[in-house]
């Protein structure tokens, strides 16, 4: 079955055609970080307007990179949800017409099983059952999975994911959206022990994290060290930006080593765009060596949004059979443990 997979969550417009057989063919992304750039943030009409004149080139050139035409797609996948409501419909109306138009069949996937079965991309894929860290802009969440469907959600943020936590960080510090490579660039020169900051729920037990309040230190030491004219040395700002990762490294690793004890897995899968911070691999590497377990990660361009993914994803559900009504549906807010369970035999 050759899939096309549309991704239009937020503010990247990925493209892709995944064979079951073959595996995959060809993706293509588009990224507005320049568009919002001088926002500091995505503007979210901006965003759905981008995907409109973007989606349909890209189309275009997946085709032809894979050597293929329409006439040979075979199902359609689409976001449909987690994500923002403008940006999501582009791919949804997209995806529903050209299924409609071609009389092929059609499934709104959850941005979310998408990163959380990137991994499965690689040479060498997790075998279920496993924990997922699902960490980006929108999303922070420890999950146990028994098989594509079959998740149980075993803590999340309180309030600001991680990736949003590092962009807003990354702006007190006058630094460009997306903050979290930003961030990460700048606390290479930086000594984190110079300032104490907090490792938020890390004294309570559980599995959920909060990351407001270590905006809020941040933001407080960013003020304290302002001098006559406002600004900061940049020196304090590299001190500040490495202080700021390494808490927030410290606290996901603490809570999947928590995470591995609790449940018995030895198997972490990471996903997400902060999944390519180059720190945290090396800190859950370190939690998942001292457990005797094994940390699995897409590549790093399948790390942020991407097509192949919702592709792949949409695919393992085509095959079981499970499609969407002609109905154009978006789900802006969407719990992963409401998705239908595929069961093992019509994995691929």
């Amino acid at each position: 079955m050759l899939v096309l997979g549309l991704e239009t969550s937020c503010d990247e417009t990925g493209v892709a055609l995944y064979d079951s057989d073959r595996g995959l063919l060809s993706d293509a992304l588009y990224s507005q970080i320049e568009l919002h750039k001088e926002f500091g943030g995505v503007v979210p009409e901006l965003a759905s307007r981008d995907h409109v004149r973007k989606i349909i080139p890209l189309i275009e050139e997946v085709l032809a990179e894979a050597d293929c035409c329409r006439d040979d797609i075979d199902a359609i996948a689409y976001t449909s949800g987690p994500g923002l409501s403008g940006a999501l419909m582009v791919g949804a109306c997209v995806g529903r017409s050209m299924a409609m138009a071609m009389g092929v069949p059609a499934i709104g996937v959850h941005h979310m099983e998408g990163h959380l079965l990137a991994p499965m991309l690689e040479e060498s894929p997790p075998s279920f059952p496993f924990i997922a860290l699902l960490v980006s802009g929108g999303h922070t969440q420890l999950i146990e999975v028994e098989g594509i469907g079959e998740y149980t959600l075993l803590g999340e943020s309180l309030d600001d994911a991680a990736g949003e936590a590092f962009d807003k960080a990354a702006k007190m510090l006058g630094l460009d959206y997306p903050g979290g490579p930003n961030i990460a660039k700048l606390a290479v020169d930086g000594n984190g022990d110079r300032f104490k900051f907090p490792r938020p729920m890390t004294t309570k037990p559980g599995l959920d994290f909060s990351f407001s309040g270590l905006k809020t230190f941040t933001l407080n030491t960013v003020a304290a060290h302002r001098d006559a004219e406002g600004q900061v040395e940049k020196q304090i700002k590299a001190d500040i930006a490495d202080a700021f990762e390494l808490a927030v490294v410290d606290t996901l690793a603490l809570k999947c080593k928590r995470a591995i004890k609790q449940t018995g897995l030895k198997t972490l899968v990471v996903a997400g765009g902060v999944s390519a911070n180059r720190r945290l691999r090396e800190r859950l590497e370190r939690v998942l060596a001292s457990q005797g377990g094994k940390a699995f990660y897409a590549r790093p361009e399948y790390c942020t949004d991407n097509g192949a993914m919702i592709a792949y994803a949409g695919a393992q559900r085509l095959v079981a059979g499970q499609q969407e009504p002609l109905a154009v549906t978006i789900k802006p807010r969407w719990p992963l443990e409401q998705l239908p369970a595929v069961s093992a035999k019509d994995e691929l």
